[in-house]
């Protein structure tokens, strides 16, 4: 506890990382406060059908990404997700289109394109979704709109309301990367899952005591136990690292000696951190969108099976859009043939393997053997929650007993406390921790 409060002390020291805290918390809030703020013509006590269409089921992980702003009718019920689906088709883009390709090797401007282009994209997906939601609205809740205002009349500024809606939350979240700590879609997305955490908390603990088969206090230790378990396991993996030695050749620069010394390639085991998971969740909300504009009673039985998150035909697919697009985000953020052209740059060389081609072919060997397990593992985590249902959890607390929420949970908060701890480093302040270094999106320990 000392410990901590000293860190904590030396955090607000730290004039550049106590504004940027600040303002993370300032933009944090500002999105909280705007899930609670409700459509213009819309009797938020009229809701009560759609939030129970949102209790279970898929609707339940839509609202808990939107950190419940879906079931208030909010002006930011569309959530960030539409911008993470628009991130997706720019991605594949870039691998199967030279244009996009050529815009990547641009460099910053290139960037600037492509996140231009993601935008527009984004705008494009809401347009299609936010009359989508209302269409549901409408079904559900019906009588929640104003009298002497027409679906028809209210259609078209609703649809403008929400798209300018989901367009701000992306705005906080870049304002968060850029002026506060950590990224800040991964922190908003984060923020709307703990939103619903109390609840679910509170929901499963009164299940164990009142229903007949609830097993009382000793089941619901027994699942605290395991959810920690799985919690330290998904650490583990995403600090795991596995590290390639390199030997640099002595070489004179100027008239001093360099090199010589022996370092190390840190390679992690789950390098594409939480974006994997986040991607095929944004998949698999594609059939819900779709069947937004229909009864699901009239959809086909795939449809209706993708509908059920704790089905085998949706785990299923969800695990191989995990592990597909694990490979994919490893593959366009680490680059063997880059690696192995700057080692040759500065003399370095993998004792035992040719430098040029050899070394990039033997990195990323190294790369597909460590990312397997990995994505195994992570996707094995992902459907947990369809297993945990077997053991009558309920079905708000098991979204949070492994699923996407906990490796979201886990990622975006070891990523932010790195930042954080680099912050204290550079001022030659003690990390976070008493031993041992935090590992984040962007840091490895030697």
């Amino acid at each position: 506890m000392k410990k901590l409060i000293e860190t904590l002390k030396n955090i607000w020291k730290i004039e550049d990382l106590r504004q940027r805290l600040l303002i993370t918390l300032l933009f944090v809030a500002i999105y909280r406060f705007g899930s609670f703020v409700v459509l213009p013509g819309i009797n938020p006590a009229m809701l009560s059908q759609l939030q129970s269409q949102t209790a279970g089921g898929l609707m339940s992980l839509l609202d808990m990404f939107s950190g419940g702003a879906f079931s208030n009718a909010s002006i930011f019920a569309l959530g960030i997700m539409p911008y993470i689906s628009a991130s997706i088709v720019m991605q594949l883009l870039a691998v199967a289109v030279p244009y996009v390709q050529k815009m990547q090797r641009e460099g910053e401007s290139g960037r600037k394109k492509i996140a231009m282009y993601t935008r527009w994209l984004t705008v494009a997906i809401l347009l299609f979704q936010a009359p989508g939601y209302l269409m549901n609205l409408k079904m559900q809740a019906g009588a929640a709109l104003a009298q002497g205002i027409s679906w028809s009349v209210f259609m078209v500024p609703a649809v403008i309301i929400l798209s300018a809606g989901s367009m701000f939350i992306l705005w906080l979240g870049e304002r968060i990367t850029d002026k506060g700590i950590g990224n800040g879609i991964s922190l908003i997305i984060m923020i709307g899952i703990i939103a619903r955490l109390p609840q679910a908390f509170i929901q499963e603990l009164t299940s164990r005591f009142t229903a007949i088969s609830g097993g009382g206090l000793v089941m619901f230790l027994v699942e605290i136990i395991i959810l920690y378990a799985v919690v330290c396991a998904s650490i583990v993996l995403v600090q795991g690292v596995r590290k390639v030695p390199v030997q640099y050749a002595k070489r004179i620069v100027g008239n001093q000696q360099v090199g010589g010394a022996r370092q190390y390639i840190p390679l992690k085991l789950f390098a594409a951190n939480v974006m994997p998971i986040i991607f095929a969740q944004a998949l698999m909300f594609i059939p819900l969108t779709l069947v937004q504009y229909s009864a699901p009673e009239n959809a086909s039985w795939f449809v209706r099976t993708m509908l059920d998150h704790h089905s085998w035909t949706y785990n299923v697919i969800f695990a191989l859009l995990i592990i597909a697009f694990t490979y994919f985000y490893t593959a366009i953020t680490l680059n063997p043939t880059q690696m192995a052209e700057d080692m040759k740059r500065n003399n370095g060389f993998i004792p035992g393997v040719k430098p040029g081609k050899e070394t990039a072919e033997y990195i990323d060997t190294v790369m597909s053997r460590i990312t397997l397990p990995g994505s195994l593992f992570i996707a094995f985590i992902a459907v947990m929650p369809a297993l945990a249902s077997l053991l009558n959890v309920q079905d708000a607390f098991s979204q949070f007993f492994g699923g996407t929420s906990l490796l979201i949970l886990v990622g975006v908060v070891l990523d932010t406390l790195a930042q954080i701890e680099s912050h204290l480093l550079m001022r030659h302040y003690d990390g976070l921790l008493s031993s041992g270094r935090i590992h984040g999106r962007g840091m490895a320990a030697y």
